[in-house]
């Protein structure tokens, strides 16, 4: 059980900067679990794996954790899913809300692609608090996510949402904000038959576009780290990878817009189930960060399973394996970037084996 030295009298405790690190030996445990499986067709157990990593080194984590963002809402896979507790539940112990993705990229991690990433985020609920982190009830949600520079301009000269203007006028206002040509930006999306007129659009106005086949967690967060090449994401994609993203993007200083979005031809009656319980004024509402993460508190940490622009993925050689992560904290600003060797005969990595139960996850 990982130990949580109590608060000292007469001052604070940062319990977030004792825990962090545990956040993130959970993702590089799911990460090298799920590594295994890349190029194998089976996506189904490789997210089992690491489904079952992440939830063996919570079981240790002294703090009283609640899954508010999960995964198995939209293919019925096996996952974590929304409610279950995580951690100890010792009483006195922290309490965090947890926003994860065990491998955002599946269909990549299955076809041996590139882009794929074990993630989690999380929030310490504040006392009397209800929740930290926001759970949105669409499958997806039109989005678009800049950087710091963007938001900045946005704060100074306030207008209606990115998600309300004319793509090409967007553009504009990024170019401007970023100090740069139009033709010199980088857009990027996803390559969705939904998203044709945005691809025609970008190129019309000259932009330079990077299509990506699936991981828009870190599409939505490269426009916020300096050196990732890309200036902005838009588009269509899940809504718990939105939440996760704005926990990173509250950690970097950057900003999205988000609204919940249906696909009635793929999801008729998902679509009439929400649009019957939420207020239509909430179905139109614009998000950004500062509504999705609720107060001061927000972890963000990734490991590459394989590799992205965010991360480069894990390098199995022999009986050691090396990993990348990435671990940010919105209190103090810290953005870590963590290199690790693991001697893998020599690794000990628990596993809640009620996630493996009835797959056989042998390798022929």
């Amino acid at each position: 059980m990982a130990f949580v030295p109590p608060i000292p009298d007469g001052g604070s405790y940062d319990r977030e900067r004792t825990l962090e690190f545990e956040f993130v030996r959970a993702t590089e445990n799911a990460a090298l679990q799920a590594i295994r499986w890349s190029g194998r067709g089976e996506k189904e157990k490789a997210d089992a794996v690491a489904c079952a990593a992440i939830a063996g080194v919570f079981d240790q984590l002294d703090i009283q954790g609640e899954v508010v963002i999960g995964e198995g809402i939209k293919d019925q896979a096996p996952g974590i899913f929304v409610g279950e507790k995580l951690g100890t539940w010792r009483p006195g112990a922290p309490r965090f809300d947890i926003a994860l993705d065990p491998i955002d990229g599946t269909t990549n991690i299955a076809k041996g692609l590139p882009n794929s990433i074990s993630v989690i985020a999380a929030a310490q609920v504040a006392d009397g608090a209800t929740h930290a982190l926001r759970n949105l009830p669409s499958f997806y949600s039109h989005k678009i996510a800049y950087g710091p520079a963007v938001k900045a301009a946005l704060d100074r000269h306030p207008g209606p949402s990115f998600l309300d203007r004319p793509l090409a006028e967007v553009l504009g206002f990024v170019a401007e904000a970023l100090g740069k040509r139009v033709r010199d930006l980088v857009v990027v999306t996803m390559d969705r038959p939904r998203h044709d007129a945005i691809i025609r659009q970008v190129r019309e106005a000259g932009s330079a576009l990077r299509l990506i086949s699936d991981g828009d967690i870190t599409a939505a967060v490269a426009p916020s780290l300096p050196l990732s090449g890309v200036d902005l994401y838009l588009g269509m994609g899940g809504s718990p990878e939105g939440v996760l993203a704005a926990a990173a993007l509250k950690c970097l200083g950057g900003d999205l817009q988000l609204r919940m979005w249906f696909d009635p031809a793929r999801h008729p009656e998902h679509h009439a189930e929400v649009t019957a319980q939420v207020p239509a004024a909430e179905l139109r509402r614009v998000f950004h960060v500062r509504d999705l993460v609720v107060g001061d508190s927000a972890l963000f940490c990734a490991t590459g399973i394989t590799d992205s622009s965010l991360l480069p993925g894990v390098k199995l050689i022999g009986h050691q394996a090396e990993t990348h992560s990435i671990l940010m904290r919105a209190s103090s600003g810290t953005v870590r970037h963590i290199q690790a060797i693991h001697q893998l005969d020599r690794k000990g990595t628990p596993m809640r084996e009620s996630f493996l139960r009835g797959l056989d996850t042998s390798f022929r």
